[in-house]
């Protein structure tokens, strides 16, 4: 039975930092592609980075880069996303998915299988 479980969200100040985790089980990441997706009230599912153990890359939405990073750890078939610099616009719930793709990264649609969100709020 595959499963992701996420974990890791809060509340933060403006200018903190979280790191989010998503453990696999029931599958291995090997030949995956690997995504944080966040979803704010009343607004669309949104991609925030994604790593493709296919070929190694790491794509990140332009809102978060230099300040998300995305990593795994194949020991604890664990995927985290580091957050820093926390603005209030990345407050949302954030999910994680897996797919074997391929496909354009950003569509949600595509992804089999999902985290049960962690929600991540960023005061000012």
């Amino acid at each position: 039975d595959v499963q992701l479980q996420a974990s890791g969200g809060g509340l933060v100040q403006a200018g903190g930092s979280l790191r989010l985790s998503c453990a696999a089980s029931g599958f291995t990441f090997d030949g995956y592609d690997i995504a944080w997706f966040r979803q704010a009230p009343g607004m669309e599912r949104e991609g925030v980075s994604c790593l493709s153990s296919r070929d190694g890359r790491t794509r990140s939405a332009d809102s978060v880069k230099g300040r998300f990073t995305i990593s795994t750890n194949n020991a604890k078939n664990t995927v985290y996303l580091q957050m820093n610099s926390l603005k209030p616009e990345d407050t949302a719930v954030y999910y994680c998915a897996a797919d074997l793709g391929p496909f354009p990264w950003e569509s949600w649609s595509s992804y089999d299988y999902w985290g049960q969100g962690t929600e991540v709020t960023v005061s000012s």
